[in-house]
């Protein structure tokens, strides 16, 4: 199915939410607004061999709203035609109705904002005017409840650190990383060139009087650096921070030598990624670790007093549900601080993209984890979207008692400027009175990044000016 519209502004996402319920046809939706600036004429018209239909809406925007607002305004109610569409005549629901945004919190939190809502009446909003589903409306509402520590401060900011490296490339991953064998002569020239970058930012902080709430740094596995690597990089990253988060996804990287050096160095917070307890599972997507080195790994974070933070990803190829169970139980039994829950994303550029994945277990799969980790004292923090995730579904956070991570609720909710350094690291400023974000990337590849670097200062400098 594809789609035609005489407005350019609305067809990126009109694909994106046509995409989601995956239909495999030949069949083209025409799309034609007309309007005289305030009275909006929206005309669709299904077009396929059998027959033809056709469909029209029709709606007055408010003459006070900014042309910003209008122009908002409208694409909803052009997606939400759309989608009733679509679900009424191939009898489909997607799970987030005719929301397609990576963040459906932010977009709950817009419309407390402009009105639309009061925050206990969201979720009763979302499933009536945008068509999610009730649960995962509820999901939105309590999501907002417990993110609690929000502070909404031009002056506090966040450094992200991004170390694009892994030792192999998982076959789901569609990231800008290397393998470590591929790049390791250029390691240590990278890390020259990262904390030339944190210097720069050092400045930055100086100049503009910033406070410097989370440090996270991550990738990529940034545990892949060797103990001496981490100790040089996380030397130059020395700041009384709240948070201090590093991404040890890889089990296989973890070693008590490098756990000690980011514990001398203020580290807080670790990943220990298993993804799986199904081994075969983890050879079938090219990650070589055993569950006894997760065990072994995540052992030594607890006597090293780090706050331990477990993904697992649902739809992985090959699972079944009951595999999947089996994983949520192991992880319930390890009791980490923290949980993530993803759903498979098949993206270009991964390597499993052309690979035939099961996923009709995959809603079954996330309800189950939702409902044992609510029973088992986890609550859910922050949740995000990506594109060609299964069945249209979502990645949430969980934490038990208090051990929720800011930088992931600020990178979410977009409440706090982020530093960026690294390649492929993209730094935002966040002008909260304005309601306003500006970001600035980085180049992505290491050896672009390495012959770039004064570049890239230049442009940081520029951006914070």
């Amino acid at each position: 199915m594809t789609i035609q519209s005489n407005v350019d502004d609305y067809i990126i996402e009109m694909q994106d939410l046509i995409k989601l319920f995956a239909i495999d046809n030949q069949d083209l939706i025409i799309h034609e607004e007309v309007s005289n600036g305030e009275l909006y004429v929206e005309n669709f018209k299904i077009i396929n061999p059998l027959k033809s239909k056709e469909f029209s809406y029709e709606f007055i925007t408010e003459k006070e709203l900014s042309d910003l607002r209008k122009k908002s305004i409208r694409k909803r109610r052009v997606k939400n035609y759309l989608y009733e569409i679509i679900s009424n005549e191939y009898s489909i629901k997607l799970p987030w109705g005719s929301l397609t945004g990576v963040r459906p919190t932010k977009f709950a939190r817009d419309l407390v904002a402009y009105g639309e809502a009061k925050e206990h009446t969201i979720p009763e909003i979302m499933a009536r005017d945008y068509f999610v589903d009730v649960e995962k409306a509820r999901l939105v509402g309590k999501i907002i409840k417990n993110q609690r520590g929000i502070i909404r401060n031009d002056n506090l900011v966040d450094i992200y650190v991004n170390i694009p490296i892994c030792p192999t490339r998982c076959r789901y991953c569609s990231f800008i990383s290397n393998e470590l064998a591929r790049v390791k002569d250029k390691v240590d020239v990278y890390l020259d060139c990262l904390i030339k970058e944190i210097n720069c930012i050092k400045d930055i902080i100086k100049r503009k009087s910033y406070i410097v709430r989370n440090v996270y740094i991550g990738g990529g596995t940034p545990s892949v650096l060797s103990a001496e690597q981490l100790d040089r990089l996380l030397e130059a990253l020395r700041f009384p921070v709240n948070e201090f988060t590093v991404e040890c996804g890889r089990p296989d990287t973890i070693t008590e030598e490098k756990l000690d050096v980011l514990k001398n160095h203020g580290v807080t917070r670790i990943s220990i990624n298993p993804q799986t307890f199904c081994e075969a599972t983890l050879k079938r997507i090219g990650r070589k670790q055993k569950n006894l080195q997760v065990l072994n790994a995540y052992s030594m974070a607890l006597e090293k007093d780090f706050i331990v933070n477990m993904d697992v990803i649902a739809g992985l190829p090959g699972e079944k549900l009951g595999i999947f169970k089996r994983t949520i139980k192991t992880l319930l039994e390890l009791y980490p601080h923290n949980i993530t829950v993803h759903t498979l994303s098949i993206k270009n550029g991964a390597l499993l993209k052309n690979d035939k994945i099961e996923d009709k277990d995959v809603v079954k799969m996330i309800d189950f984890a939702e409902n044992e980790l609510a029973k088992n004292g986890y609550h859910p923090y922050y949740i995000y979207r990506q594109k060609n995730q299964l069945k249209g579904l979502e990645n949430v956070g969980y934490y038990r008692d208090e051990f929720l991570c800011m930088f992931n609720v600020e990178s979410m909710e977009e409440t706090n400027s982020i530093l960026g350094v690294g390649a492929g690291a993209i730094s935002k400023r966040i002008f909260n009175l304005e309601n306003r974000i500006e970001r600035q990337a980085n180049v992505k590849f290491i050896e672009d990044y390495i012959q770039r670097i004064d570049e890239m200062i230049e442009k940081k400098k520029e951006f914070y000016i």
